[in-house]
């Protein structure tokens, strides 16, 4: 299957034009076929299981080398790293006198939020699509 790597729809095979972004000219397409062992679609999607899938994909040899894996795997290192800095900011407001209320009610927000996130990230990545977060999927991106 190909895929358009501007937006992550995919393509037609041998199409110069993406459908779905209506990109001129040639379009660069990612390919997604089967390494030594998993899918690409399977393994972009395990390295949003927790942390360590990721750094473990960026880091074996045949999936470090596929465009669609590693961009799945740093775009899941980078949610953590947002993820993280999300909760000790809530951490540190907690403690203040009159935000602190505030934070009780942000906290299963935002945690659903991210679960939310996460489990659309999981589909999309099982689907064989390269979908971008706004911020986070940018620097993934300029990674792979």
């Amino acid at each position: 299957m190909a895929f358009c790597n501007m937006c992550g729809a995919q393509i037609a095979e041998g199409a110069t034009v993406c459908a779905a972004c209506s990109r001129q000219g040639p379009v660069a397409v990612a390919q997604t076929g089967t390494t030594s062992g998993l899918a690409d679609n399977v393994a972009g999607m395990l390295a949003y299981v927790t942390i360590i899938p990721a750094i473990i994909f960026l880091l074996v040899e045949p999936y470090n080398r596929n465009r669609f894996v590693r961009f799945h795997a740093w775009q899941c290192v980078f949610f953590n790293v947002a993820w993280w800095i999300l909760w000790f900011g809530l951490r540190i407001l907690a403690h203040l006198p009159l935000l602190g209320f505030f934070t009780v009610l942000m906290w299963p927000l935002v945690g659903l939020g991210g679960l939310i996130v996460w489990i659309i990230l999981l589909i999309k990545a099982n689907q064989g699509q390269m979908y971008k977060l706004p911020v986070i999927g940018d620097l993934a991106e300029k990674q792979v």
